[in-house]
């Protein structure tokens, strides 16, 4: 029987998100550690409001093997290095308040996210997935009545129809949206004419790439300038695919067997050290809480 909803968290997200949202703080050793407490604070929430089982990626080192396919792909150059340096500690956090952390090498934290779902999706335990990121990619993985992603910073939920609200296209067909129109966020641009209205015209109507007719007149959508376009997908098709590999999230990474592994069941013995050591031994103090009404 499905009964468990497990919430899929993006560390990486929720680490740059709250550095820019709460005040820096101290560390006993004198490091920034306000971002860490953030985010501790924010998953304690969660499971104060009855979340049980949860598992957060994070991206570890930032760059991927994407970026040996695209030399323009997304790096960490420009991120400050006080929002860097809160990467490790924020895992070595989660894992002792007993939280499954998952941090990436060589994948991105967003293909950890989908290989969690993957296998929650086999478990029949798993009532529902959420997804919790806003980010465009974990769009691919929506399943209705199972997968869906939630902007905890909104509230909004996004589950098939939300997805085809915002893109208008199926969840199958986002990595081929992304490889058309691009990605700003992932630093790949995506081909010459693309702009979302035709991109998702195409796609709603064909699906996939390899779907859409080298002519521009076999076209049963209504696209402006579809000989130019159908042009450019002929003579850049393999870019497009290059493209649409990089927008693909990896889902075979064996992070966890079975859902009950990411059942929390309260904190390790070092959070109590760990929290006086970021300065918050509060943070201790609502774990033993929540574990207590748990």
């Amino acid at each position: 029987m499905r009964n468990a909803d497990v919430y899929l968290v993006d560390g990486t997200y929720e680490l740059f998100r709250h550095f820019y949202a709460v005040p820096p703080a101290s560390a006993a050793a004198g490091t920034e550690v306000g971002a860490v407490r953030g985010v501790l604070g924010s998953l304690l929430r969660m499971i104060e409001q009855g979340a049980t089982h949860l598992g957060v990626a994070t991206d570890h080192v930032i760059e991927s093997f994407r970026n040996a396919l695209w030399p323009g792909y997304k790096t960490g150059e420009g991120v400050q290095p006080e929002l860097l340096a809160q990467f490790a500690p924020l895992e070595r956090a989660l894992a002792a308040m007993g939280v499954a952390v998952w941090p990436m090498v060589e994948l991105e934290a967003d293909d950890a996210l989908a290989s969690a779902a993957a296998i929650c999706e086999r478990d029949a335990a798993v009532g529902r997935v959420i997804i919790c990121t806003p980010d465009k990619d974990l769009a691919q993985c929506v399943r209705d009545g199972l997968v869906v992603q939630l902007d905890r910073r909104s509230g909004r939920v996004r589950d098939e129809a939300g997805v085809v609200e915002r893109f208008g296209v199926l969840p199958a067909s986002i990595p081929d949206y992304l490889a058309l129109v691009g990605d700003s966020a992932d630093d790949f641009p995506g081909l010459p004419g693309f702009g979302a209205k035709t991109a998702a015209a195409l796609l709603a109507r064909y699906g996939h790439l390899e779907a859409i007719p080298a002519d521009g007149a076999a076209w049963d959508v209504p696209v402006r300038g579809a000989a130019k376009l159908a042009q450019t997908l002929t003579e850049q098709h393999e870019r497009a695919r290059l493209f649409r590999d990089l927008a693909t999230l990896r889902t075979a990474e064996p992070l966890f067997e079975s859902v009950e592994q990411l059942r929390w069941r309260g904190p390790r013995p070092q959070f109590a050290a760990l929290s006086r050591a970021l300065g918050a031994p509060g943070l201790h103090e609502r774990a033993v809480a929540a574990a207590r009404s748990a």
